[in-house]
């Protein structure tokens, strides 16, 4: 689809210089051609319920229910930003920062309302306490509790609607 409107965008603009025309081949803007199918556009299409999603999803099976402990970084105890760097480090082969104010600064910031699986979800919770979570869809994120341990909660919360800062993609446009 945003192929689609790229090559209209495209057409557009030099349809309207006398000098350059040009029209790609139906079976180029086809959904079935071997475009649509390559590892490229399969990385740029980024679905909640792609890859990285699942694999987000199975790693956050061996941390639930995992204590919160400021600093923490094992399954005796960890705290969001240790957190975040296991699931992407397993799920994604990502290297994240240590903590949460490092991370704030990685990848490209998202409109909350593009948010997509994968992307860093980041909240004030106090003066001088930041809070980090990983988007997994359906306006979910999964971070380490500091009263429930490893969970999944929602952006819909009063609570995290009105201490939410930012987001930002980490994995690439898709991974």
């Amino acid at each position: 689809m945003t192929f689609r409107l790229l090559i209209s965008v495209l057409s557009f603009s030099f349809a309207s210089f006398s000098a350059f025309s040009f029209q790609l081949p139906a079976s180029m803007l086809s959904m079935h051609n071997d475009l649509s199918l390559s590892p490229a556009k399969t990385a740029l299409e980024h679905q909640e319920s792609g890859p990285l999603r699942s694999r987000i999803l199975d790693q956050y099976q061996k941390w639930k229910g995992t204590h919160y402990q400021w600093g923490g970084t094992t399954h005796r105890g960890v705290d969001c930003s240790a957190l975040m760097q296991h699931l992407f480090s397993d799920a994604a082969h990502l290297d994240l920062p240590r903590t949460t104010g490092e991370q704030i600064h990685r990848g490209v910031q998202v409109a909350q309302y593009r948010l997509k699986a994968g992307d860093l979800v980041f909240f004030q919770t106090g003066p001088n306490r930041r809070h980090v979570g990983v988007y997994i869809g359906d306006s979910q994120f999964i971070h380490a509790s500091t009263s429930q341990g490893v969970t999944v909660s929602t952006l819909a919360d009063s609570y995290w609607q009105s201490h939410f800062i930012t987001a930002r993609r980490v994995a690439g446009s898709a991974a």
